[in-house]
């Protein structure tokens, strides 16, 4: 299936504007491979459009490594007066480094305004130890909460750590949802299942897919879960979900024809 165009990117912008949408996260793969994209985001005076970048394709600078690149781009950022954040992810392994005074101060200092904590959710038996545990967990949720009061200089976020103070995971509709580069329109990019195509139907009408709308009301994004994503670690169920709901839509389109 083709990407989609810059055309289709800007309809959904703009029907993103009609509906009151004020914030889209632009992520990849990397966004900025996407000119046209990020132009057409451009045009939409009326939505913050941050942009989810891996760093290294901001401009043609040289140097060996990419922590160094980083780095430097992050420079480049402070002096230009651009405003920018950083993810960083949590492994049960950095977990006290990532929150220590030293790395927060040298992001604070080349002028980053926001991090978002994101725990790690491992795909493979061979990383299940780099999960955050929940004595790990608990660590992230009180040094997060000590940094909001003593360094206010910076936005803390955690994923999905805030999840409970929202009710849930907010993904499905409930708070967002994702489109990917061909025009699924799925829960969020941890839970790739689609049973819409925004090339083939309204925004308004792919927030309330029927996926979205049996996700919601089973229950599955409100779910206790050990931690990380709540729809991978109940990626089973999901499924079921999503091939039940699939073969639905099939026996209706069977039905009308």
């Amino acid at each position: 299936m083709s990407q989609l165009t810059n055309e289709e990117w800007y309809r959904i912008f703009d029907e993103a504007d009609d509906l009151g949408i004020s914030f889209i996260l632009l992520a990849g793969g990397e966004p900025l491979l996407r000119r046209d994209v990020i132009e057409a985001a451009g045009q939409k005076k009326n939505i913050l459009f941050p942009i989810f970048t891996n760093g290294t394709f901001m401009d043609a600078r040289s140097g060996e490594g990419i922590y160094d690149r980083l780095i430097q781009n992050m420079d480049e950022l402070q002096k230009r007066g651009l405003i920018f954040g950083a993810s960083v992810t949590v492994t049960s392994e950095n977990v006290s480094e990532v929150t220590s005074e030293s790395f927060l101060n040298e992001l604070s200092e080349r002028g980053c305004k926001a991090v978002i904590f994101v725990e790690f959710v491992p795909v493979t038996e061979d990383s299940q130890h780099l999960a955050p545990g929940e004595k790990e967990r608990e660590y992230l949720k009180n040094e997060i909460a000590r940094l909001r009061a003593e360094k206010p200089e910076m936005v803390y976020i955690s994923f999905p750590g805030d999840e409970k103070s929202s009710g849930g995971c907010v993904a499905a509709g409930r708070g967002f949802f994702h489109i990917n580069s061909h025009g699924g329109a799925g829960p969020c990019p941890f839970s790739p299942y689609s049973d819409v195509n925004i090339k083939n139907t309204s925004l308004r009408e792919a927030i309330h897919s029927p996926l979205f709308m049996a996700l919601q009301s089973e229950g599955l994004l409100t779910d206790d879960h050990e931690g990380g994503c709540v729809l991978y670690e109940k990626r089973e169920q999901v499924e079921q979900l999503f091939k039940s709901r699939s073969r639905d839509l099939a026996r209706d389109l069977r039905q009308r024809s």
